[in-house]
């Protein structure tokens, strides 16, 4: 193990680094936030405070800085997501979220659209169980650097644990029988709830939790097999990145210091990764000695609308789980051959992608997306009857649409209600439109379209929905 010590006139500090010159240049100091933690981790020492701040060489720099954070606020998924009832988090449960109805509509979109993605791929989902026997990842390796992360209890003398991940019970899935080379590549897919021992000072919102779901997926395949599927997993990550409207970029990060196995089984593993990089035909970096110990990956980094960074998708190569779990296939030949299992996610976390993704829009959510697609608001009370023929016509063609049949409030209160809630269509009925058969559409932004058949609005509406599209913009 190494370190590094720097020294800034009397305070000499024992830290990765590195440290400002001096003191004098610093121009600008801002102190951010405090919270509390514990000495070495430990929850049962005395609780220390700690202060956050931030310096800048000029008062320019610091002003401009305060301009991003400002929005960075009003972007605040936690915030949105109280405004807008997606969901919430509560003591009794820390680090757990609670979806609520309209934050469930999302969820479960991104999760249907990949599950879709799968289909079209050859992913095939599975279903695991949540907790194991701690014998499951001594036998993967992951107890003893993982233990302190996994809630674990004892069961009629043995000690179990929530799985942290999916992969070691994808591997008791594998050698549950024989297989054979004809069934590689084997693509099996999980959204199964993790769990994992996240610090109570640590869990940030979505972004850092104790109870999380992933769009996780676990390729079993030949050496031979590897280029091609990394191609494909690069392929699905383009698609689904290019659909949220992020870019992104690509790192391969090769055999660390402390690694397992023969180094010309990895160089030949990273020679297979750098060929599918290549062919798929986006820029790429070296990331030399920054691979996991098990195999070299790729890291892939989006950024979001304030450019701001984030890892969330994965594709990784693991020769010693195969290993541990005594992984075999049957060859052409005949003979027993050892799999490789490549470890895949696009999304990651849904909770931690659904935290990016709401300040990605800043509330202000694609139709596709939208857990408040349209609002119907009635001229006057009379036409409350038209305005529910309306709402279960669209309902029945899956379209999120409710009702403002509030008697007390004006028309016009009620549009600006809907526009502020972030419905991206308010339907105006009333007595021209329920003798007509039709709506009157605007905007949230207040772009009025005008008059719509119910059958020719609900067509647009449907196909805007499945074309993904994240502007809402109604075809001709």
């Amino acid at each position: 193990p190494t370190t590094t010590v720097y020294r800034c006139g009397p305070l000499i500090d024992l830290c990765r680094g590195p440290h400002v010159r001096n003191t004098g240049k610093i121009k600008a100091l801002k102190v951010t936030k405090n919270s509390s933690t514990y000495w070495e981790g430990n929850s049962e020492a005395e609780s220390l405070q700690r202060v956050y701040g931030v310096s800048f060489p000029d008062n320019k720099l610091m002003k401009e800085w305060k301009v991003f954070q400002e929005e960075a606020a009003k972007r605040d998924h936690r915030k949105i997501g109280l405004q807008q009832e997606l969901f919430f988090f509560h003591e009794w449960s820390a680090g757990s979220c609670f979806w609520l109805p309209k934050g469930a509509i999302i969820f479960n979109t991104l999760q249907t659209w990949i599950q879709s993605e799968y289909h079209k791929r050859g992913f095939q989902e599975v279903i695991t169980p949540n907790m194991y026997n701690t014998k499951l990842w001594e036998t993967s390796g992951h107890l003893p650097h993982y233990a302190e992360n996994m809630f674990s209890f004892d069961v009629e003398k043995e000690k179990y644990a929530m799985k942290p991940m999916n992969c070691p019970g994808h591997c008791l899935l594998f050698a549950h029988r024989p297989r054979s080379w004809r069934e590689l590549p084997l693509r099996l897919a999980d959204f199964g709830v993790l769990h994992r021992n996240e610090l109570s000072g640590a869990l940030s919102g979505l972004t850092r939790v104790r109870r999380f779901q992933q769009d996780d997926a676990h390729i079993f395949c030949t050496t031979e097999q590897i280029v091609e599927e990394i191609r494909g997993a690069l392929d699905f990550l383009k698609t689904v990145y290019s659909v949220l409207g992020f870019n992104y970029e690509l790192e391969l990060s090769t055999r660390p210091e402390k690694f397992l196995g023969e180094i010309a089984v990895w160089d030949d593993a990273e020679n297979r990764l750098k060929q599918a990089l290549d062919e798929f035909g986006a820029p790429w970096e070296l990331n030399p000695g920054d691979g996991a110990f098990y195999g070299p990956k790729i890291d892939i980094t989006i950024k979001d609308a304030l450019r701001r960074s984030f890892q969330c998708a994965t594709i990784q190569l693991d020769f010693q789980l195969p290993i541990r779990f005594g992984l075999s296939y049957n060859a052409p030949d005949g003979t027993e051959q050892r799999p490789v299992i490549i470890h895949r996610a696009v999304l990651g976390s849904l909770e931690r992608m659904m935290g990016i993704l709401t300040e990605n829009f800043a509330g202000k959510w694609p139709f596709w997306l939208s857990p408040r697609q349209v609002m119907v608001v009635p001229v006057m009370p009379m036409f409350n009857d038209y305005a529910k023929e309306v709402q279960q016509k669209l309902h029945n063609s899956h379209i999120v649409i409710d009702t403002d049949l509030d008697s007390g409030t004006t028309l016009n209160k009620k549009v600006r209600n809907a526009q502020l809630a972030q419905y991206n269509f308010i339907f105006v009925v009333g007595e021209k439109e329920q003798a007509g058969g039709t709506v009157n559409v605007r905007t949230r932004d207040n772009v009025v379209h005008g008059e719509f058949t119910i059958e020719g609005i609900t067509e647009k509406l449907v196909r805007l929905r499945d074309t993904k599209s994240n502007t809402d913009i109604l075809e001709e």
